[in-house]
C-alpha cells in the first residue's frame, strides 16, 4: 500500500498549506518510526502496528513535489493501524485503521481514504474490489451526523468506485456487505472534519400575534414575562410587544392546533386576567411540508455573483424561517421579503466547492433540505496556514499553594496593572503582579478554598482582553473547547511585515490538541510558545494587508468567539514616530476631554475617531498646537469604555486604539454571576430558567446567546437581583450558553448544557438564538452595595498554641512579644486584641511567618493589668483571654 502526504503547495488538491493531508493510492499499508526532513524543514514520523501487536516500518520517499509517499509491504492479514506524526504531532485522523487481505483470498476488499477520513462538504472516495469473489449482491450504506449521498461507478475490471458526500463533521460508519454479510473490516469508521468550512445564517419569518385584554403601560413591559402552553403541554416563552392598535399583544410560533394558555406574570405573580385562553386554528400551525422552494441556485451556483432561489410560505401557516449556508467561504446572504409570504433569497460565495444549505420553517426542514450545491468559478486566492500543538493538562493547584496566571501585553507599564481574585465564597483580595520578562506578566495568589475563582486583571481600570478569567483550585469540574480563552491585540488588529501577538489560555479546558489557522490575502508565518502553565503565546506575520480570519480550535471544536476577523494594516512606516502625551485616566459624559500627539519629525496626515460602547462613531477635533504637536479633543455621549482610533496616513499609531473609561460606574463583567436550573441538565419541551445576578455590576449591555442543535424560544425579563432568562430547548444534545456583559464573557461562560428527551424540532446545522438587554444599575436587597462574604472555614481553635513573655508580663514603651502557632488548626482568621486600664493598647502588630504561624508584638504606655485576647475565627484559643501585668 502507498500513502501520500501533501506537505503544502497551493496547487495541490489534497491539502491546504501547512496542513498535512493523506490519501490511499493502492491496496495495502503499514508504518514505521523514521524521520524525513521535508522542504518545510519539519519532520515526518510513521509506524505501523500489526494485528499480532508487533510494530513494523514502512518506506518513506520524498517525491520532491511537496509530497512524500509511505510504502509498505504487509506480512500479516487483518486490521493494521498506521501512526503518522508531522513535526512531532499526530496528523489529522492518525492513527488510521485499514484491513489487509490476501489478493488471492477470494474475498471482497475495500480501500481508499473515504474509509478512514474526510472533510465536510467534500466528496469522500474509496474502491471496492470483487475480483475472484464469485456471485453475490453488493450493498453499502453510510451513517453519521448528516445524510450522505452515495454514488457508484462500475470500472468494468472487477472494481467499483464509490463516492459519498458528508455534509457535517463527525464519525461516519461505512458499511459494505457482499451476499448480505459484512466484508472484512466493515463497518469502517471515517473521521470527517469541518476544517476550513465557514458558515453564515439568517432568520426571518412571521409569528402569530394575539391582543391581550386590559391596559399595560410601557414601563410595566420591562418587568413582565409571558409564556404559552400548548394542548400537548409544551410550554415556551413568548414575546410581549406594543401592537399598532396601541394594545399589548403576544407574539409566538404556533406548533399545534387547539386551545392554548397564555400566562403573563410580573415578578412571578400573574397580572390581572392572567392566564388567558386563546385558540389556534389548524391552518395557522406552521407546516414545513407546505413550503415551496424553487430555483437552480439550490443545486448549483457561481462565485462572486448573486445566486437566487425563492421560498413560498403562503400556505404554510405561521413560522420562523431559518437559513444557514456552510462551505469553503462565508457566503453573504440577502433576503427580499415581498410581504405576501414569498421570499427571494440570494447568496454570494467567494470560493468554489460544495456548499450545504439548511432551510427550516417552524424548526423543521423544508422538503429537500439540506441541499447540496456545487459552486464553480474563480476563487479569491486566499492563502491558509495552520499549526497544531498538543496541550498537556496544567499542574493541579491546591489550597495554600502559589497559583499563577500569565499573560503577554507588550508596550505597557506594570505600574498601570492591577489584579484581584474573588474566591467561590465571594471574598475579593488584591493579587500580586510580577513582570517575568519584557511584556510578559504573571498574577500570583494563594487560595484559601477549593473551587472556581475569578481573576480580574485591569490595565488603567479597564479589563485586559480575556479578563475576567476562570481559575479552578482543585480538580477541574469540566473540560472542552468552550473553556478555552484567547485575547490580545493580535486578535483585534495587526500590521503587515511584523509579528502580531495574542494569548491563549487552555488551563481550564484540560488536555487536548490546539489548532491555530490563519487565512487571508497572503501566507502566514505562525510561531507558538508554550508557557507550561496552561497558557501560551501565539505570534504571526503576514506580508500583505487586508482582512484575515484566525481560527482557534481545541479538539477540533472552535473556542468561544472563533473565528476572529482581523484587519492587517500596511506597514506602519512613520506612524511609529508618533507619541501620545497627557492622555486622561477617565472622562465624563457630555464634557470635552483632550490629549496630545507629538509627531517627532514624521510627515503626514492625522485622523482620530471615537467609538462608544454602543458602537456609535464620532469624529475627534484635531488642532495644531505648534509645528510638531497636535491636540485631539473629543466629547463622549454615553457611559462605558470607549475606543479612540488614532491613524497616521491611514495606519494606526502604535498605541491605537486608545481605551478610556467614561463615567464613574461602568459595567463590570467580573461582578456578574449566573445560577439556576437552566444551567444544568434540561429536558426538551420543558421551559426552564436561570438568574443573571447583576447586583453591583453597574449598568451595561447584557447579551445572552444559545448555540445548539435547535433554535430555542428565549426571553429575558427584569427581576429584583438582576435578570431572568427563560428558554425551551426543542431537540436533544449539547447547548452552549454565552453570557456577555458589555462585550466580555462573565466567568464560566459559555456554559455547557445537556438537553435530553425527544425531538420536537428537526436537527440540522448548529443554530443560534440570542437576546440583548440594556440593563439598569442594581444593588443588593439591603439597598446598599454588598460587602465581601466570609468563606466557610474549616478549623479547630483547640489546636492553636501560643507562647512568649508577652503573654505573662509586659514592660512600658518596649516591644513585648509572643508567637501563635496554628499550623495544625486548619484555615481561619487570627484576631488579637489587647485592652488596658485606659482602653485599647496603643500599638499592636502581627506578622505571618508562613504555614499559619504568626509573630505578634505590642507597646503599652500605662501601668496596670491588661487583657490579651487571641481568637482563631470566632473561638478563643486555649488560655485566652490572658492576664498580663505591666
Amino acid at each position: 500500500m502507498v500513502y501520500k502526504m501533501d506537505s503544502g503547495g497551493s496547487s495541490s488538491r489534497l491539502g491546504e498549506q501547512g496542513d498535512p493531508r493523506w490519501y490511499i493510492d493502492s491496496a495495502y499499508a503499514s508504518s514505521l518510526k523514521v524521520s524525513l526532513r521535508l522542504p518545510t524543514r519539519q519532520f515526518l514520523e510513521a509506524e505501523i502496528k500489526m494485528p499480532s501487536g508487533h510494530v513494523d516500518q514502512p518506506v518513506i520517499e520524498d517525491n520532491r513535489d511537496g509530497t512524500v509517499s509511505i510504502k509498505y509491504e504487509p506480512r500479516e492479514e487483518g486490521i493494521h493501524e498506521l501512526y503518522v506524526k508531522y513535526n512531532g504531532e499526530h496528523v489529522q485522523g492518525s492513527p488510521y485503521k485499514f484491513t489487509v487481505d490476501s489478493i488471492s483470498s477470494g474475498y471482497v476488499t475495500a480501500y481508499g481514504s473515504g474509509l478512514v477520513s474526510g472533510v465536510s462538504g467534500e466528496p469522500s472516495q474509496f474502491t471496492i474490489s470483487t475480483k475472484g469473489a464469485g456471485a453475490g449482491g453488493l450493498s453499502m450504506s453510510v451513517e453519521g451526523p448528516s445524510k450522505a449521498e452515495i454514488t457508484c461507478h462500475d470500472n468494468k475490471d472487477g472494481t467499483v468506485a464509490v463516492s459519498y458526500l458528508p455534509t457535517a463533521p463527525g464519525e461516519y460508519k461505512v458499511s459494505i456487505r457482499f451476499g448480505d454479510k459484512h466484508i472484512r473490516g466493515s463497518p469502517f469508521i471515517a473521521k470527517v472534519t469541518g476544517e476550513g468550512r465557514k458558515r453564515n445564517q439568517i432568520s426571518v419569518g412571521s409569528c402569530s400575534e394575539v391582543t391581550l385584554p386590559g391596559k399595560i403601560s410601557d414601563n410595566d413591559i420591562r418587568s413582565l414575562n409571558a409564556s404559552i402552553q400548548a394542548p400537548s403541554g409544551l410550554e415556551e416563552p413568548c414575546f410581549l410587544k406594543r401592537l399598532p392598535s396601541g394594545n399589548i399583544g403576544i407574539s409566538f410560533t404556533p406548533r399545534e392546533a387547539g386551545q392554548h394558555i397564555v400566562s403573563v406574570k410580573k415578578m412571578g405573580v400573574h397580572i390581572q386576567n392572567s392566564p388567558f385562553n386563546i385558540t389556534v386554528q389548524e391552518q395557522e400551525v406552521g407546516d414545513a411540508k407546505k413550503v415551496q422552494v424553487s430555483g437552480t441556485a439550490l443545486k448549483e451556483g457561481k462565485t462572486h455573483g448573486e445566486n437566487t432561489f425563492t421560498v413560498d410560505t403562503r400556505n404554510a401557516g405561521y413560522g420562523g424561517l431559518s437559513l444557514s449556508i456552510e462551505g469553503p467561504s462565508k457566503a453573504e446572504i440577502q433576503c427580499a421579503d415581498s410581504k405576501d409570504g414569498v421570499l427571494a433569497i440570494s447568496y454570494k460565495p467567494t470560493e468554489p466547492g460544495y456548499y450545504i444549505i439548511n432551510l427550516k420553517f417552524a424548526d423543521h426542514h423544508v422538503e429537500g433540505s439540506p441541499f447540496t450545491v456545487k459552486v464553480t468559478g474563480e476563487g479569491s486566492n486566499r492563502q491558509r496556514e495552520k499549526i497544531q500543538r498538543q496541550r498537556d493538562p496544567a499542574p493541579l493547584t491546591e489550597v495554600g499553594t502559589n497559583c499563577k496566571l500569565t499573560f503577554k501585553m507588550p508596550g505597557i507599564t506594570s505600574f498601570d496593572l492591577a489584579a484581584t481574585v474573588t474566591s467561590p465564597g465571594g471574598v475579593s483580595e488584591d493579587a500580586e503582579i510580577q513582570e517575568v520578562e519584557d511584556g510578559l506578566y504573571s498574577v500570583h495568589f494563594v487560595p484559601k478554598e477549593l473551587g472556581v475563582h475569578t481573576v480580574s486583571v485591569k490595565y488603567r481600570e479597564i479589563h485586559i482582553p480575556g479578563s475576567p478569567f476562570q481559575f479552578t483550585v482543585g480538580p477541574l469540574r469540566d473540560s472542552g473547547a468552550h473553556l478555552v480563552k484567547a485575547g490580545g491585540t493580535g486578535l483585534e488588529r495587526g500590521e503587515a511585515g511584523r509579528f502580531n501577538e495574542f494569548n491563549v489560555w487552555t488551563r481550564e479546558a484540560g488536555a487536548g490538541q490546539l489548532a491555530i489557522s490563519l487565512e487571508g490575502p497572503s501566507k502566514a508565518e505562525i510561531d507558538f510558545k508554550d508557557r507550561k502553565d496552561g497558557s501560551c503565546d501565539v505570534s504571526y506575520k503576514v506580508d500583505e494587508p487586508g482582512e484575515y480570519r484566525i481560527g482557534l480550535k481545541f479538539n477540533e471544536q472552535h473556542i468561544p468567539d472563533s473565528p476572529f476577523k482581523v484587519y492587517i494594516s500596511p506597514a506602519v512606516g512613520d506612524a511609529y514616530l508618533l507619541e501620545v502625551a497627557q492622555f486622561p485616566d477617565s472622562a465624563q459624559v457630555d464634557k470635552p476631554a483632550q490629549f496630545y500627539i507629538r509627531f517627532n519629525g514624521a510627515k503626514g496626515e492625522l485622523d482620530a475617531r471615537i467609538i462608544s460602547p454602543s458602537g456609535k462613531t464620532d469624529d475627534c477635533f484635531i488642532q495644531n498646537i505648534d509645528g510638531d504637536q497636535y491636540s485631539i479633543r473629543f466629547m463622549p455621549r454615553e457611559n462605558g469604555v470607549h475606543n479612540i482610533n488614532v491613524k497616521f496616513n491611514g495606519v494606526h499609531i502604535p498605541a491605537s486604539p486608545l481605551r478610556i473609561k467614561v463615567g464613574k460606574d461602568d459595567a463590570d463583567p467580573a461582578a456578574v454571576h449566573a445560577h439556576g436550573p437552566g444551567l444544568g441538565s434540561v429536558k426538551t419541551g420543558a421551559k426552564t430558567d436561570l438568574i443573571i445576578d447583576t447586583c453591583n455590576a453597574g449598568a451595561g449591555i447584557l447579551a445572552v446567546t444559545m448555540d445548539g442543535p435547535s433554535r430555542v424560544a428565549m426571553d429575558c425579563t427584569e427581576v429584583e437581583e438582576g435578570y431572568k432568562v427563560r428558554y425551551t430547548p426543542l431537540a436533544p444534545g449539547f447547548y452552549y450558553l454565552s453570557i456577555k456583559y458589555n462585550g466580555a464573557h462573565i466567568v464560566c461562560s459559555p456554559f455547557k448544557i445537556e438537553a435530553t428527551g425527544g425531538k420536537i424540532a428537526e436537527v440540522g446545522a448548529q443554530e443560534t438564538s440570542s437576546v440583548t438587554v440594556e440593563t439598569v444599575q442594581k444593588v443588593s436587597k439591603s439597598g446598599q452595595k454588598q460587602g465581601p462574604v466570609l468563606p466557610n472555614f474549616k478549623s479547630d481553635a483547640s489546636k492553636v498554641t501560643s507562647k512568649g513573655m508577652g503573654l505573662k508580663k509586659a514592660y512600658l514603651n518596649k516591644h513585648n512579644q509572643f508567637t501563635v502557632h496554628a499550623g495544625d488548626a486548619g484555615n481561619n482568621i487570627l484576631y488579637v486584641g489587647i485592652y488596658g486600664p485606659k482602653g485599647p493598647c496603643d500599638e499592636v502588630q502581627l506578622k505571618h511567618k508562613g504555614k499559619n504561624n504568626y509573630e505578634c508584638w505590642y507597646v503599652v504606655r500605662d501601668r496596670g493589668d491588661y487583657i490579651v485576647i487571641i481568637k482563631w475565627g470566632e473561638e478563643h484559643i486555649p488560655g485566652s483571654p490572658y492576664k498580663v501585668e505591666v
